[in-house]
């Protein structure tokens, strides 16, 4: 089978990633063999062609969401079938110890990302791959394998972000910071589903725009020194002067502060990342005098990646896709990414090259 295989560390990842030929995967017993059909970039890819923040396996194959058929299964697979349509759920866990037992398997020691941490060789960017049984979701005949691909894990990361995490409530005014981003274009239309009121960041007027399309009320741009400001113009006008109810953060240094200050007494921000930077600094006073939650959030369960593909079905979370490569040129994604050229997400199709 082809597979986009490379064997060591760079920063420019035209120089190794490669399509090679290797041998289709040997399923183990509680496994999935799956025809990949469509498969989604994550900033994780980059890193792991980078060798930073962590080293990940070598060889290896990325590739953490893809959408695709299984036309094999091992004998202790119950649920799965041959012919079944399956996303991934890439959040890898030991699935016994206490925190996965109490549905926190993102919490688990043994957490590990698939097609990130994995391998080697064992990632989602080849013509088949592997993944046990717990570890894919069936997806309905109406949802596309491109639309699955796209929204796996954007689409779990958020819905944890604001359902499991901030637990949102309707009619609730939310600040989606970065709505350009892959979980920022989900967590508008997760916060619409909810009927919330949402202000939508994003870093330019086209990417503002298209939040717009996407259901935000309001936008603002937060490369502007004064962004922050114009949020509280915003909740003023719509009267609700003490502030947001939820932040959905993973910016990081650069507007950590300011979203704080943001929210209104008893306000929550969740937080999922910071592509700007770790070591931000807040004003403790809007911690303790207003109440305020701080909550952490990363991946999800793969029962909220459930759900998700259940509102797509349905058509109320739609997936965002700016560009679907060929396998021969599926680097191109990869350099894409790192330029942030896209607004939606980047494709490939292994089994099209």
């Amino acid at each position: 089978m082809k597979a986009a295989v490379f064997r060591e560390y760079n920063k420019d990842p035209t120089k190794i990633v490669k399509i090679e030929d290797i041998d289709v995967p040997k399923i183990k017993s509680y496994e999935v063999l799956i025809k990949v059909e469509s498969a989604a970039y994550n900033y994780n890819d980059l890193w792991a062609i980078w060798g930073e923040p962590v080293k990940t396996p070598l060889p290896h194959i990325s590739g953490s969401d893809i959408g695709g058929t299984v036309v094999e299964v091992g004998p202790d697979v119950q649920k799965i079938k041959v012919g079944d349509r399956v996303v991934s759920h890439s959040n890898m866990s030991c699935r016994v110890c206490y925190e996965c037992t109490s549905g926190r398997e993102y919490d688990c020691n043994e957490r590990t990302i698939w097609g990130f941490q994995t391998g080697p060789l064992w990632g989602g960017f080849a013509q088949y791959t592997h993944l046990p049984e717990v570890n894919v979701v069936k997806i309905a005949d109406n949802v596309s394998f491109n639309d699955a691909a796209a929204v796996s894990m954007v689409g779990m990361t958020s819905w944890h972000m604001l359902v499991g995490r901030a637990k949102i409530k309707p009619g609730q005014l939310v600040l989606i910071m970065g709505g350009g981003s892959g979980v920022g274009m989900v967590g508008i239309q997760i916060a619409k589903l909810y009927n919330c009121t949402v202000i939508a960041t994003a870093g330019n007027k086209d990417k503002m725009d298209k939040c717009m399309e996407l259901g935000a009320d309001y936008t603002v741009n937060h490369r502007e020194a004064d962004w922050y400001k114009k949020v509280r113009e915003i909740t003023k006008k719509i009267g609700q002067p003490g502030g947001v109810d939820v932040v959905f953060e993973h910016i990081g240094k650069s507007v950590f502060p300011q979203e704080v200050g943001l929210l209104k007494m008893g306000g929550t921000l969740v937080a999922t990342g910071a592509t700007t930077g770790y070591d931000s600094t807040i004003d403790l006073r809007f911690l303790f005098f207003k109440g305020t939650n701080l909550l952490g959030s990363t991946q999800g369960t793969k029962a909220e990646l459930e759900d998700v593909m259940y509102w797509v079905s349905k058509g109320k979370i739609k997936p965002v896709i700016d560009t679907i490569l060929p396998f021969s040129n599926m680097v191109e994604g990869h350099v894409m990414m790192a330029n942030a050229q896209q607004f939606g997400k980047i494709l490939t199709t292994p089994q099209k090259l």
